[in-house]
């Protein structure tokens, strides 16, 4: 089975504020008050500027996304998040803004790294983000990222 995910996630609010700022966003609500807005190519397109940067670590970040992200995070921590897992072989990595600033990251796990003590990217940016594991399950499956694999599930989820 494969995984993949490429998206924004932060408070529901918050993302609500970035949808109506770039109105192709479209926020997917997950658990514990966070949402998430998947990456589409139309969203990349739309916050893609040819004389920004990209951001190390990660493979589909639009061009001058980082200080968006800054901007955002003025209000309410953000995170960028990006997964790719067939047959349970992977990587995944993960940045957070906040205070107009990357708090924690990149971080990256690769396809031979072992799983960290601390917890993997994704979940140690949802953590940042106030997620909670719960019993025997990280932040990653109590906020639902495992509820969908495909980004096209994702992006027909939104709304």
């Amino acid at each position: 089975m494969s995984y993949e995910l490429n998206a924004l996630a932060a408070t529901a609010e918050l993302l609500h504020v970035v949808a109506a700022e770039v109105p192709v966003a479209r926020v997917v609500r997950l658990e514990q008050g966070l949402a998430l807005i998947p990456m589409t190519e139309r969203l990349h397109t739309a916050l893609h500027q040819p004389a920004g940067a990209g951001q190390a670590g990660f493979s589909y970040f639009p061009g001058g996304l980082g200080r968006r992200l800054e901007a955002w995070s003025q209000s309410a921590p953000i995170a960028y998040l990006e997964a790719a897992y067939f047959g349970g072989e992977g990587s995944q990595s993960a940045a957070v803004w906040i205070d107009g600033r990357i708090a924690l990251g990149p971080l990256q796990l690769g396809e031979d790294g072992p799983n960290p003590a601390e917890g993997t990217p994704i979940s140690r940016a949802l953590r940042r983000l106030g997620a909670q594991g719960g019993p025997g399950l990280d932040e990653f499956e109590t906020v639902g990222l495992g509820r969908r694999r495909h980004m096209e599930d994702w992006i027909a989820a939104g709304g």
